[in-house]
C-alpha cells in the first residue's frame, strides 16, 4: 500500500475469513485497528479521535460483517467467535503480526476477546462500553435493538440505518441484523476471566457514568481484572463515550499512547482541540 499523508483517508477491500472486508485507512506510524459498535461504523464511533490518532498511527477502520460495506448474509445467528476470527484474519491479510487495537461496545468486546486468545499480538488495548457481566447489557440490548421498536419510536434512526447498511447489504438488512446482535449479547459466551487476567498489554477501559449497558462498577471490575490497565469514567455521559465526550477521551488517549511513540516521530501525538 502506498504511503499515506496523515489526513488522506483511503477506502479499501480485502479478503479475509471468507469475507470481502471493507475498511478505511489513514495516517502513518504503528498500526492501530479501530473497531466500531453494533449497527455503527468506524468513522461514526471514532471520527472525533482520528485527527489525533492519525498523527502518529496508521489507523485501520474495518466494517464488521453485515455492517456498512462488508457484505454478509446472516442466517439467524451472529457469534462473537466469528468477529474475533474476522479481526485475526484481517490483521493477517495486512501482514500485521502485532498491532494496537481499540473498540467501542461490540468492537470493544471483539478486541478484548481477541486479546484473551492472542495476547502476544496486542501491543495495547483500549475498550469502551463493555462489561464482563451479562446484565444489564443483554436485557437493554434486546430492547433497544428491536426493529419494530425502532420503527415505532425512532424512525429517524431507522432511516439512518437504511442509508448505512442497505446499499450493500440489501433492503431490510439491518432489520435482520439487529435482533441477532441483541441475541448475541444475551447468549454468547463471556470472556474467560483467567484469560482476561493473563493479558499483559497496557490497557485503557472507558465508560460513561450514565451508560445504561455498563454500570461504572462493572467497568471498574474489568479494569481490575486486566493486569496493566487504567480506567476513564466520563462524566454526564451515556454509552457512546467517544462521540459524546471527545475532548476527555482524546486527552486520555494522548496520555495512554504517548509511551509507545518515539520522540522523533514524524507526526507526534498531541492534543487536537
Amino acid at each position: 500500500m502506498p504511503a499515506l499523508s496523515p489526513t488522506q483517508p483511503v477506502a479499501e477491500h480485502l479478503w479475509a475469513n471468507g469475507l470481502q472486508i471493507a475498511y478505511e485507512v489513514e495516517g502513518a506510524g504503528p498500526p492501530l485497528i479501530l473497531l466500531h459498535g453494533a449497527s455503527s461504523a468506524g468513522r461514526l464511533d471514532f471520527g472525533h479521535q482520528l485527527p489525533l490518532l492519525r498523527r502518529s498511527f496508521r489507523c485501520y477502520l474495518p466494517d464488521a460483517r453485515g455492517h456498512g460495506r462488508t457484505r454478509w448474509a446472516p442466517d439467524g445467528e451472529l457469534r462473537h467467535d466469528w468477529l474475533v476470527d474476522d479481526l485475526a484474519a484481517f490483521a493477517d491479510a495486512l501482514s500485521l503480526d502485532t498491532f494496537h487495537v481499540a473498540g467501542l461496545s461490540m468492537g470493544a468486546m471483539t478486541a478484548l476477546m481477541f486479546a484473551t486468545r492472542h495476547p502476544e499480538r496486542v501491543r495495547s488495548l483500549v475498550v469502551a462500553g463493555i462489561t464482563l457481566e451479562r446484565e444489564p447489557r443483554a436485557t437493554i440490548a434486546r430492547r433497544l435493538l428491536d426493529p419494530e421498536r425502532i420503527h415505532r419510536r425512532q424512525p429517524a434512526w431507522g432511516a439512518t440505518l437504511d442509508q448505512r447498511h442497505d446499499p450493500v447489504q440489501g433492503e431490510g438488512a439491518w432489520e435482520r441484523l439487529l435482533p441477532m446482535l441483541g441475541e448475541a449479547a444475551a447468549t454468547q459466551p463471556l470472556p474467560d476471566l483467567g484469560a482476561v487476567r493473563a493479558i499483559t498489554a497496557p490497557a485503557l477501559v472507558m465508560v460513561g457514568d450514565r451508560d445504561p449497558f455498563v454500570p461504572v462498577d462493572q467497568a471498574a471490575q474489568l479494569r481490575r481484572q486486566l493486569g496493566n490497565a487504567s480506567l476513564l469514567v466520563a462524566p454526564n455521559c451515556g454509552h457512546e463515550v467517544t462521540a459524546l465526550r471527545p475532548a476527555i477521551v482524546n486527552e486520555a488517549l494522548g496520555a495512554f499512547y504517548r509511551p509507545f511513540l518515539t520522540h522523533d516521530a514524524e507526526h507526534p501525538l498531541e492534543a487536537v482541540r
